[in-house]
């Protein structure tokens, strides 16, 4: 064997069977990136012999004699960027970056033919980040970014600081490392959705070459704990073990095996004999409450925190204010109806994992792809007994989460066997097992009924929602409460009331989801609404904007209102007046094909910027040597861009440029606590204590030169290397000679406890066109408002908004984790399951709000969930307006839709 990789040759011969990805990864080009397993996604691409192939997919033997070049031998020798990795830094076309390679190998090799057709050219490229408008701007040299300006940071669209690392692939991910003596684990899963295990034989697993250690559940603790990671870990309940003698879900773990290599480490899986009593399942949520139905955890209510356990309920919320019945009784139009919502993977290109060690100091260190590594090392010490300055958790750079990774799946079973064989030891999840070993987004059936007079007053709204759960209650209730909060209180109504219930199912679990609830439930109320003011003969839009709570209203829900909860900045009837022009723009947009069915929709959102009960942040800025600036902030990068913010946040306090400010983050060693990046908390929370530190930094740094210089602090201000005085400047760098020198540090604090909150608003607004031959969709114009506050980096924020968008536009048209008759996901695959592509998703116009937060810091207010609420309901009132048929059930797949126009429905398909 003999290939050339970016110039260097290597002549190690492939094992059989080794693909090409995994002989480069072995050999240290950490730039090609596993996304997929099966060639799906194009995040290995490489090129060989200039040619890009999927690696994955390429076996290494055929690179014999060849010329192989990764995303790190685009650049010249000298170190000057590939003009394609020049304009995707221009463009910012990135967020968490781990697909980023691919298209840049894909990029390079397009010919003027292959330009001309972008969405053939990327079909064999994901991303599940941007929404892929920044990427096609890289393409086409559109450039984003704006120059820095001192003390003139924030409001500007600067780019990430990681971006020449992303593009050059050298930025560092979970698995982008060396570890020597390393292990790999592989996982032996359940067959079944429920059985008890009565024996496991482990002695021919052993007994493979290579295999180390077979744990099962009698080396697990016997404490119970849930994957969930919340600040207060009461919110979800103890339902969950390392490993358990109770299997309740397809695809459970129940055995980890240990070996030299992923290979004996899959053998000694297959040789792993064990015994099942095969128990009867629940698949259903509503079966699982009838009075006989298995009980998925016979557990204690109290010491478990599960509401109901022998009748499946994990979590309940019940209320009523005024009297629905009376209202729907006097009412002159009543709507109602039953809506579902199907599961959703997260699809995060980077799948669940995490290698983990003993340092030189004797200390579990675990890195690993978490949006929580504070919460995750506390569960850490405290399922293994173990003080907190015996364990480091590490989050790199985190390719994607979405609430995916607000959860540990990973890291308790690695750190066992790291305690048990004192050796590294690492877990990478396949795509597979992303699918039925992982999290969903929670399936929901929705009832819901509701009404108003004829003058367009609403006046009664009436929630029975019933959230699957699954097998564990990780994320179960904390989903069902959010999910009837801002949905409801958005509106104003005087007769309220919901009934709402998180039921365990044999399934594999649900758990946090962008959105956290809201979409599903905000899909129905949104779907409810638009029918109701059809139903009046008046415009959705216009029945929306007279029912909406005002600036100084109290947001009200039958379970009471959030007091920490405020309208600190209100920007909904800009977002309904940007809705209204939209419509009022007839001509805008493609046209529609002829024969096709047209109709536009919209529908609003509201969310909570940042989760009740407290999300704590800790943030230290301090001044370096040379006169920059050292910021420690705890919490995670993923594409969320809170490391660029925090910067700017920084540097416009401290009268610098982000260039001169380095961030260290997710690391437990070197930053204080936080409880993590999730719930959109990564600037209204974390940038808070950021600002708070930063400001306190600048007052401190005011005041040491002030008495250095022997002037008046008035008359210092800081500037991007020095402080500026009358009489010139002062160096920043003899302030801190100085203040050393007097035993004073050039350092300060800052904390932000997550309360008060205040809350963001969206609208989304679609134009559609529909093949009644085909049930086919096609968007012809999709615009978004999007109430964020002061927007602390408009093209950052705007890339959260489009990638909301393509996500939700997945959830909507077509993503479903499908589950067969034995609880087993069949769907296991990008290519079964569909992802969004370049060719499905459109160029949304976004349009941010004018308004100034009172509790944000700096006006600002979160962006990164709430774009995905609006948008099912957007699209299903489109439909609707479109075809006359009101769809009920989520996705609207092609096939749904044709199936009801063949019908010959003249008007709702359903509803009452």
């Amino acid at each position: 064997m003999r290939v050339d990789v970016n110039g260097r040759t290597h002549g190690e011969e492939p094992r059989p069977g080794q693909c090409l990805r995994t002989y480069l990864r072995e050999r240290g080009w950490f730039g090609v990136k596993k996304g997929c397993d099966q060639g799906d996604c194009g995040a290995c691409t490489v090129h060989v012999d200039g040619e890009p192939v999927h690696s994955c997919l390429f076996p290494a033997f055929r690179a014999d004699g060849r010329t192989v070049t990764t995303v790190e031998g685009l650049a010249s020798a000298d170190g000057e960027l590939h003009p394609v990795q020049r304009r995707f830094l221009d463009a910012q076309g990135f967020q968490c970056g781990f697909c980023t390679a691919g298209f840049l190998m894909t990029t390079a090799a397009l010919d003027e033919d292959k330009l001309a057709d972008l969405p053939r050219a990327f079909k064999g490229n994901l991303c599940r980040c941007t929404g892929y408008r920044a990427i096609e701007d890289a393409v086409r040299g559109v450039t984003n970014v704006e120059e820095p300006a001192p003390g003139e940071s924030v409001g500007r669209s600067l780019p990430a600081p990681a971006g020449p690392q992303i593009v050059t692939g050298t930025a560092r991910y979970t698995f982008d490392l060396d570890v020597p003596g390393l292990l790999h684990m592989k996982l032996l899963r359940s067959p079944h959705a429920h059985a008890r295990i009565l024996a496991i034989d482990t002695a021919a697993a052993l007994r493979v070459p290579g295999v180390h250690a077979v744990l099962t559940h009698h080396d697990a603790p016997e404490r119970h704990f849930s994957t969930a990671r919340h600040e207060h870990p009461e919110e979800d309940p103890d339902d969950t073990r390392v490993l358990d003698d109770t299997v309740r879900y397809a695809g459970q773990r129940v055995a980890a095996v240990v070996a030299d290599s992923e290979a004996a480490a899959e053998e000694g899986c297959r040789r792993v004999e064990v015994t099942y009593e095969v128990l009867p399942a629940v698949l259903d949520p509503e079966e699982a409450m009838r009075p006989g139905a298995p009980v998925v955890h016979d557990k204690d209510a109290a010491t478990a925190r599960i509401s109901r356990p022998r009748d499946n309920v994990v979590g309940e919320a019940h209320g009523e204010t005024g009297d629905v019945e009376a209202a729907f009784a006097e009412a002159d139009a009543v709507y109602e109806d039953t809506f579902r919502t199907q599961r959703a993977q997260h699809a995060s290109l980077e799948t669940h994992g995490a290698v983990a060690w003993f340092d030189e100091d004797d200390r579990l260190t675990v890195r690993t792809s978490s949006q929580t590594p504070f919460l995750t090392r506390r569960a850490l010490c405290a399922l293994y007994d173990l003080p907190l300055d015996k364990v480091r958790v590490v989050a790199g750079r985190v390719g994607g989460g979405f609430g995916g990774k607000q959860e540990m799946i990973v890291e308790d079973i690695v750190a066992l066997a790291v305690l048990r064989l004192r050796r590294p030891v690492k877990l990478e999840y396949t795509r597979a097992e992303q699918f039925h070993g992982a999290t969903t987004r929670h399936p929901f059936t929705i009832g819901v009924k509701t009404a108003a007079r004829r003058d367009g007053t609403l006046t009664a709204l009436r929630l029975r929602v019933v959230a699957n759960t699954g097998a564990y209650g990780n994320h179960g209730p904390a989903v069902m409460f959010h999910s009837v909060g801002e949905s409801m209180a958005v509106y104003r109504a005087p007769n309220k009331k919901v009934d709402a219930y998180s039921v365990y199912t044999h399934t594999v679990p649900a758990g946090a989801f962008r959105g956290y609830g809201l979409g599903q439930v905000m899909f129905a109320v949104e779907s409810a609404l638009d029918e109701l003011a059809r139903r009046l003969g008046l415009d959705p839009l216009e029945f929306r904007a007279r029912n909406v709570i005002g600036a100084d209203e109290p947001m009200v829900t039958p379970g009471g209102h959030e007091e920490d909860l405020h309208i600190a900045s209100y920007g909904l009837d800009q977002c309904v007046a940007v809705v209204r022009r939209a419509q009022a723009e007839t001509g805008a947009g493609e046209p529609a094909p002829d024969g096709w069915l047209v109709g536009e929709g919209a529908a609003l959102a509201m969310i909570a910027t940042g989760p009740p009960g407290g999300h704590i942040a800790d943030a230290r800025a301090a001044l370096l040597p040379d006169g920059g600036y050292d910021l420690a902030v705890g919490t995670a990068e993923f594409g969320n861009g809170t490391t660029t913010v925090h910067r700017q946040i920084a540097a416009g306090e401290l009268g610098t440029v982000v260039d001169r400010i380095t961030v260290r983050q997710s690391d437990t060693d070197v930053v204080r606590h936080d409880t993590g990046a999730f719930a959109s908390t990564g600037t209204v929370v974390a940038g808070k204590a950021t600002l708070r530190a930063a400001r306190a930094l600048a007052d401190l740094l005011l005041d040491l030169a002030a008495a250095q210089l022997g002037v008046a602090r008035e008359s210092c201000r800081l500037g991007e290397e020095a402080v500026l005085h009358p009489g010139g400047r002062l160096p920043l760098k003899e302030v801190y000679a100085a203040a050393r020198a007097a035993g004073v540090e050039c350092a300060a604090d800052g904390h932000f406890g997550g309360t008060p909150r205040s809350v963001a608003f969206n609208a989304q607004w679609f134009k559609v066109a529909v093949d009644p031959g085909t049930g086919e969709i096609r968007i012809l114009r999709s615009v978004h408002a999007a109430d964020a506050g002061k927007v602390m980096n408009p093209m950052q924020c705007r890339g959260q908004v489009e990638g909301g968008i393509a996500q939700a536009l997945g959830a909507t048209l077509f993503e479903n984790v499908r589950i067969d008759a034995h609880g087993r996901v069949d769907t296991a695959a990008f290519r079964r399951y569909r992802l969004p592509q370049y060719a499905d998703v459109p160029r949304t116009e976004v349009h941010f709000m004018e308004t100034a937060d009172a509790i944000g810091p700096l006006g600002a207010k979160s962006m990164s969930e709430s774009p995905f609420n609006p948008v099912a309901p957007a699209l299903a009132n489109a439909l609707r307006d479109a075809t006359g048929v009101r769809f009920t059930e989520l996705p609207l797949t092609r096939d749904r839709v044709w199936q009801a126009l063949d019908l010959g429905a003249p008007g709702p398909l359903s509803g009452r």
